[in-house]
């Protein structure tokens, strides 16, 4: 009876960690302070009721930082940070009509 008693613990608690992990999808605002031209804040929390799936943004299939993957130096084998994210946001939004391309709209000094 014990061995069921300490399983059903084991259980609920691991069925609830797996609910906690499926739930937490990130910041709800993400700051980008690498831009010369500014601060760049990101909505998350908007675009993720915007996009079908995480994958259309992570395209890695992980949930990294875009800049643990794109960095500042082009050595060749990655994507410049500055290119991802003008491709990536600026082509979406000019793709869907909707949202900022212009400078001054994201960058904020």
């Amino acid at each position: 009876m014990k061995k069921l008693i300490v399983l059903l613990i084991v259980a609920a608690f691991v069925g609830t960690a797996f609910i906690a992990v499926a739930q937490d999808k990130g910041p709800a605002v993400i700051k980008m302070d690498k831009a010369k031209m500014g601060v760049i804040t990101f909505n998350h929390a908007t675009h993720q009721g915007n996009v079908p799936d995480c994958a259309t943004c992570h395209h890695t299939g992980g949930f990294e930082t875009c800049d643990s993957c794109h960095g500042a130096k082009d050595d060749g084998a990655k994507i410049k940070y500055k290119s991802a994210i003008h491709d990536n946001c600026k082509g979406c939004h000019k793709e869907m009509k909707k949202g900022p391309t212009k400078c001054r709209e994201c960058h904020v000094k």
